[in-house]
């Protein structure tokens, strides 16, 4: 049955707001009326596709404010949402603030019109629960807004535990892992751009790191790993995205004398050629929830080396369809990258496992039933988080 869904969500460059986004915008072709909500486009959103519509958010700023009230804007224009379009689902991705919000926006429905309230379902992915949600300033909120949702899921069986671990609640979580548009995630042929890194046979081999920049994904470590890999084997480091630990990066490539063989490409919308052009993807990662960037990079053949950290054993089978290493193993990790690199046979098998372990366990036809069938269970229960004031 077609159901109508609010997805809330991140705009920025992180695992969230990608998901949210592709799942959106796969609900949507699958007969579903779907309303992305966010401060802006989310950056993956693309064009017009039938059935998915993006509503901003505006936070005026007043000057009794200190800063715009993004929260209750939000709250607000979720109620707009359900009154105009009678949302059956409301999606939050991120406890904080979207949870909260959509626990607001709930209240507000429930006392002026009951039959516009939505369910209400927050899917965790990590850094709301490992970060934010162990920070003493927020944790009882981001512990209420997830037990006043209807329905919980978190992205891998890690996250789930390291949530009851933190916050210690009862709430039951659904582990609904991410997910590829593995049409479009696969590996293409795109012999000029590998050419033009290559720069005519002056290095051998591309090595590459996707992240959002921030500490966790621990930028210094991919080149400190780069710089052990190169030692013996001539080849040049790519790393896209932008995020606060820019900076420390590039310094920390100028002082290991690799200016040369590191190229910083910055955002980048698609980054399925640059990842068909890789021969080695690095995540040495201090905590991963689940490692969307490692499944991208699976997707397009190309072998991961990442830290064995929180769901990242979910994904890569260590030794098969990848390796991991603990978090500090720097030069295991190098080690594993040189094997990859310098062993032809080793390198295409971990490359096809790994991508038949994508096709068979995270491509949207697989995933996106779930959800759709988790909204269907969610909104036939009878009871609900929402008290209905007659």
């Amino acid at each position: 049955m077609a159901m109508t869904v609010g997805m809330v969500c991140y705009a920025s460059v992180g695992g969230s707001g990608i998901v949210a986004t592709e799942l959106a915008k796969a609900l949507a072709m699958r007969g579903h009326s779907v309303h992305v909500v966010s401060s802006e486009a989310p950056f993956r959103l693309g064009g017009y596709q039938a059935g998915l519509s993006f509503h901003r958010v505006h936070s005026p700023a007043y000057p009794l404010f200190r800063e715009p009230q993004y929260l209750l804007s939000l709250a607000t224009k979720i109620v707009q949402l359900a009154r105009e379009h009678h949302l059956d689902i409301v999606h939050a991705h991120y406890a904080i603030p979207h949870a909260t919000a959509a626990y607001l926006a709930r209240q507000i429905l429930a006392d002026t019109c009951h039959d516009t309230v939505p369910r209400v379902i927050t899917t965790l992915h990590g850094t709301d629960i490992t970060i934010v949600g162990s920070d003493a300033s927020y944790s009882e909120t981001v512990a209420f807004s997830i037990e006043q949702s209807d329905g919980v899921t978190a992205v891998s069986q890690s996250l789930k535990e390291e949530t009851y671990r933190a916050l210690e609640i009862d709430s039951d979580i659904r582990v609904i892992p991410n997910f590829l548009d593995c049409d479009t995630h696969r590996r293409v042929e795109v012999p000029e751009l590998r050419r033009r890194f290559l720069e005519n046979g002056r290095f051998e081999k591309l090595v590459t790191h996707i992240s959002n920049f921030r500490p966790v994904k621990r930028i210094e470590r991919v080149v400190e790993i780069f710089r052990l890999i190169r030692e013996r084997v001539p080849a040049k480091l790519l790393l896209i995205g932008e995020g606060p630990e820019v900076g420390g990066a590039a310094r920390r490539v100028h002082e290991a004398g690799l200016g040369d063989a590191v190229e910083m490409l910055g955002e980048q919308d698609e980054v399925v050629a640059l990842l068909s052009i890789s021969d080695l993807f690095l995540l040495p990662s201090s905590q991963e929830s689940f490692g969307l960037a490692a499944l991208e990079a699976m997707a397009s053949g190309v072998p991961v080396v990442a830290s064995r950290v929180g769901g990242l054993p979910e994904v890569i089978d260590d030794g098969l369809t990848g390796f991991l290493h603990p978090p500090d193993a720097l030069r295991a990790m190098a080690d594993s990258g040189v094997r990859l690199l310098t062993d032809p046979e080793l390198h295409q098998r971990v490359s096809r496992a790994a991508r038949r372990v994508v096709e068979r366990r995270f491509c949207a036809d697989r995933i996106v039933p779930l959800y759709e069938a988790y909204y269907e269970e969610v909104r036939g229960r009878k009871d609900s988080r929402v008290t209905i004031r007659q």
